[in-house]
């Protein structure tokens, strides 16, 4: 079931994309990207709330609380980069540039999560990465 919500995550990624390039026309994008982080915080409480998951909230450690601040950190720096990306080049050079994501999470799952590094998994994290560079430098 995992790969039908990475498809949907993709999928919705790929609007986000679309969307954002038409909603940051004349905007400066460290406010676009505020706006956009306001109603994904509605949204994302929204079901918490509904689905009565807060009670989850006195569950969590030191640890998760941690690495969970530091995940929206750095969440939050990707979109303010990725919104002045989008203001200065095209939709269909900046969002394949930003996947190169990929590549790096399986570099990095490998070296801090101890993940096991298969020939297809380097070979497809390679393809990425050269992919971005021609995507670059074309």
């Amino acid at each position: 079931m995992w790969w039908v919500y990475a498809i949907l995550s993709a999928f919705f990624a790929s609007l986000t994309a679309i969307f954002a390039k038409i909603g940051i026309t004349g905007v400066n994008s460290n406010l676009a990207t505020a706006i956009r982080s306001i109603i994904i915080l509605l949204v994302a409480w929204g079901i918490v709330l509904a689905r009565s998951e807060y009670k989850g909230i006195s569950a969590l450690s030191r640890h998760n609380l941690i690495y969970l601040i530091v995940s929206g950190l750095a969440t939050g720096l990707s979109w303010i980069f990725y919104f002045k990306a989008l203001q200065a080049g095209k939709v269909t050079q900046v969002a394949p540039v930003d996947k190169l994501s990929v590549a790096l999470t399986i570099v990095l799952s490998v070296i801090f999560l101890g993940e096991s590094l298969t020939l297809k998994t380097a070979i497809g994290a390679i393809l990425i990465i050269i992919g971005t560079v021609i995507l670059i430098f074309e």
